[in-house]
């Protein structure tokens, strides 16, 4: 069934009603400072078609995983500051989520304006598994925009999560894909049925185990799937291979061996890597053979051999999709894996190729690693969500719009 989207609700009118816009702008911050703004410039699209059509907007998002209601360092207010810039007008801070400050504010918009709601996860009920307590905070999200108001989903990165701000508010208002929802469902549908080959996929990061079901699904639809960062030491240990101080899921290691011994022609992992004797900056870098890490040390990079055959196993595809790093790209002793996967990504997509990076550490990586972000064909916003999506799970916030 087709999800109504922003251009419908524009077609429909907004001036002086109350749009509730859900956004993602968990971005990672250091000190305070935002490191990497891309959630807040992906959502500035939706929030200014809005505004400028005269709605009264009011942003609902959230930051980290506050435990226990409001903290200080989850606090939206660098947020705030970040998306004033960007949008070129002022966005008002609330200092409660539903409470008197953001009824208040809200009562006060005029046509234009946007309002943020402090960090939606202060208010435990947002995450909460009983409906009637995730139900009661959507009512009080839907006051703030009125009875004729209406509800823009906007935050992928959030669409896998039954949340009263994600799923619940849509069953009372009329809903609509924001501008960035509907180009990641039509991305995620070109990677699901129509796909050209031949069809790689590259992953990475720590953990098997976030990866399994993923790596099941598209084992039978990919034409090679490349396996790097640190959960390639359990696929290599699964092999009867010494992994030293590496990265290690022991509980994974069976599931690996009978990954590998289904689907060893699609699967490939890395010929050597990159040790250090601890995991630091300033650690010397050594490259091994995959099969000879010594017992001392700990891989945090692909080598340049795995670079190479990775590349060759790329350079033709027609479709790439890439969630994970290759190594431990924050320090540039062990950056280069990653780097070179990605160019080698960027000169397929040159090519003609397809190319999804499925949000997460892979897009932060494009950017810290000075990437030209258009050299990829859609850069995903929502890491959990993209692969839950390519995982063939139904996500609750695509679902509730349909």
């Amino acid at each position: 069934m087709a999800v109504k989207n922003l251009d419908d609700l524009l077609a429909e009118g907004v001036s002086g009603r109350g749009v509730l816009v859900r956004s993602d702008l968990n971005v990672p911050l250091d000190n305070g400072n935002i490191t990497d703004p891309g959630r807040i410039i992906a959502s500035v699209p939706t929030l200014k078609a809005l505004s400028e059509a005269g709605a009264k907007v009011v942003v609902t998002a959230h930051l980290g995983r506050p435990k226990n209601g409001p903290a200080p360092e989850f606090s939206l207010a660098p947020v705030a500051a970040a998306l004033s810039d960007q949008l070129g007008r002022h966005v008002q801070l609330a200092g409660d989520v539903v409470g008197t400050d953001a009824l208040a504010r809200a009562e006060g918009l005029t046509d234009g304006d946007i309002l943020l709601l402090e960090n939606i996860r202060f208010d435990p009920r947002e995450t909460s598994k009983d409906d009637a307590e995730r139900l009661a905070l959507a009512r009080q999200l839907v006051e703030l925009v009125g009875d004729d108001g209406a509800f823009v989903s906007d935050g992928f990165g959030v669409v896998h999560r039954k949340q009263a701000s994600v799923y619940d508010v849509a069953t009372l208002l009329p809903h609509y894909a924001g501008t960035l929802v509907a180009a990641e469902i039509k991305v995620l549908e070109q990677l699901t049925s129509s796909t050209d080959r031949p069809y790689a996929v590259v992953l990475g990061g720590s953990k098997v185990s976030d990866k399994l079901a993923v790596i099941e699904n598209l084992a039978t639809k990919a034409d090679s799937i490349v396996i790097g960062g640190g959960m390639c030491f359990t696929f290599l240990a699964s092999q009867g291979v010494s992994v030293g101080k590496s990265l290690l899921e022991e509980s994974m290691i069976d599931t690996c061996r009978k990954l590998l011994e289904d689907y060893g022609d699609v699967i490939h992992l890395p010929v050597d890597i990159v040790v250090a004797d601890e995991f630091s900056a300033d650690s010397t870098p050594e490259v091994v053979r995959a099969d000879q890490i010594p017992d001392g040390k700990m891989g945090l990079d692909v080598g340049p051999g795995s670079v190479e055959r990775f590349t060759s196993l790329l350079s033709n595809a027609q479709t790439i999709f890439w969630n994970g790093p290759m190594g431990v790209f924050e320090f540039p002793a062990f950056a280069a894996g990653t780097k070179g996967v990605a160019e080698a990504i960027i000169g397929a997509t040159g090519k003609g190729g397809f190319s999804v990076v499925g949000g997460g550490d892979s897009a932060a990586a494009v950017r810290q690693l000075g990437l030209p972000e258009d050299g990829f064909s859609h850069i995903s916003t929502g890491g959990g969500a993209s692969l839950e999506y390519l995982e063939g799970k139904t996500l609750p916030g695509i679902q509730i719009l349909q």
